[in-house]
């Protein structure tokens, strides 16, 4: 079976994102004020064969911890779709 999974990628809440800060400032300085606590991640999507979902959620963890995030500064969450 294939499946579509699609992951996001994000510093930890605990860690400064300099990217999201300098959004947040520029947020402010072009009319909106209101917006706060702008954090930039990544968004990855990839087709995966796997025999079931379980599986392919097995898969998917072991692509984010060994190749996708970086544990000291990243987490991950993903979905999982079956592709038809």
């Amino acid at each position: 079976m294939k499946f579509i999974v699609d992951i996001n990628v994000m510093p930890l809440k605990a860690l400064l994102d300099p990217q999201g800060k300098a959004v947040t400032n520029t947020m402010h300085n072009i009319g909106f004020p209101s917006v706060e606590n702008v954090r930039i991640g990544k968004h990855i999507t990839l087709e995966l064969e796997a025999t079931s979902k379980e599986e392919a959620a097995t898969k998917t963890e072991e692509i984010c911890n060994k190749v996708l995030i970086n544990p000291i500064m990243e987490g991950f969450d993903y979905e999982i779709k079956e592709l038809v």
